[in-house]
């Protein structure tokens, strides 16, 4: 399908101005690019609850989960130019890694949230890299690798982090800076500048007393009960590193400023947005090439599949990329099934659909109770492929 700039702003922007008036959203911006070129941009709102700071076209804001897609991209980038394959062993690279029976863990299984590292037994703070790291070469898996998956929430960032610096020499936040981001003038940083803090909106918490939302969760699902209740397992994924699990602590400067890949990238709608278009391009963009054709496949290909041990519900990941579950309730990527991408806590969320060629991206600063897409940015995708499926059906 090619998209129509003025067709897409037709059924776009009604209802991005409807997530304020209906849906209480406070300030946000969505991208929309097919061909490695924008095709719609739109924002709106304001960074602060007093409606003193208008959202402006270079506001940035904290997209939380959706930095893993970013880190993730890093990682496989590291692995392509350094000839790695995703079945080699991760103590290969990192032999301090082996401990406690992980040293058969391949780094597929590490990417794909099947190796049983969610939650750590040691109690460590989430600003300690290197006591972090200490703790995921000491931990036992909590499941035997392979055999399940559960999204690594926290620990994911640091997995993966401390696999590029083994591997490239440096860590994911400057790999980012260097490869992709300056190259490509993307305003998106994994560990904020001092100077670019006046730029960022201010994130807010879910308000209380609003239940959260069903999103692809079937009836019954337990995840939001479990997820508060202490000693379960989704409660020790979610705060393991304990430290900052207070939303408004994000929105100090020394915080914003640290390299957290799990959840700490801050950047704009249109910076994620041409990184998937780039991503659905071919992996092209400007008339240069990041990604070899092998290195997508690994992208849009499955590994992990079926019953999140964590979140309570299906959910798939192909290399550190989330996909639609084979048995999911609601699609989260549209209607591909090569569609691949990572949402955020609160409602952002960003991806790729290299059939259509289109790089997606909603982000914004009021969040909803949910882990997962809401239909803030869901209704917009499937806007997006609405006239695709009208010209099929009348033709």
């Amino acid at each position: 399908m090619r998209l129509n700039a003025d067709g897409l702003r037709e059924r776009i922007a009604p209802l991005f101005q409807e997530n304020f008036q209906r849906f209480g959203e406070l300030g946000a911006a969505l991208s929309i690019w097919q061909n490695g070129e924008p095709v719609l941009d739109l924002h709106g709102g304001f960074r602060d609850t007093k409606g003193e700071q208008p959202w402006k076209e270079d506001t940035i804001v904290l997209v939380w989960s959706a930095t893993k897609g970013i880190g993730s991209a890093c990682l496989l980038h590291a692995l392509q130019e350094n000839k790695i394959k995703i079945d080699r062993h991760v103590s290969e690279f990192w032999p301090e890694f082996g401990q406690s029976g992980k040293t058969d863990v391949n780094i597929a299984q590490l990417v794909s949230h099947s190796a049983g590292l969610c939650a750590l037994d040691e109690k460590v703070d989430v600003t300690e890299y290197d006591a972090v790291i200490r703790a995921l070469e000491k931990q036992t898996p909590l499941w035997r690798p392979g055999s399940a998956h559960g999204y690594h929430a926290r620990t994911f960032g640091f997995l993966i982090d401390e696999l590029v610096r083994r591997v490239a020499g440096t860590s994911i936040s400057k790999y980012w800076r260097t490869i992709f981001a300056e190259p490509l003038s993307l305003g998106f940083w994994i560990g904020l500048p001092e100077e670019l803090d006046s730029r960022c909106a201010t994130i807010y918490a879910a308000r209380t007393g609003v239940p959260p939302e069903p999103e692809n969760c079937p009836s019954g699902s337990d995840f939001y009960r479990d997820l508060v209740t202490p000693g379960t397992l989704q409660r020790r994924t979610f705060t393991s590193p304990y430290g900052l699990n207070a939303v408004s602590a994000m929105n100090k400067l020394e915080n914003r400023a640290r390299e957290f890949v799990s959840f700490g990238g801050i950047g704009s709608a249109s910076a994620l947005a041409k990184f998937y278009a780039m991503l659905a391009n071919g992996g092209e963009i400007n008339g240069r090439k990041f990604f070899t054709s092998d290195t997508l496949k690994l992208m849009t290909t499955i590994i992990s599949d079926g019953l999140d041990r964590v979140f309570e519900v299906p959910t798939a990941f192909s290399a550190g990329l989330m996909k639609d579950a084979t048995k999911a309730e609601r699609k989260l990527f549209g209607p591909s099934t090569n569609a691949f991408g990572h949402p955020g806590a609160g409602g952002s969320h960003a991806f790729a659909d290299p059939e259509n060629r289109i790089g997606f991206s909603y982000v914004m600063n009021q969040m909803e109770q949910s882990v997962l897409p809401n239909e803030k940015s869901l209704r917009l995708v499937d806007a997006i492929y609405a006239e695709g499926r009208a010209s099929i059906i009348h033709p």
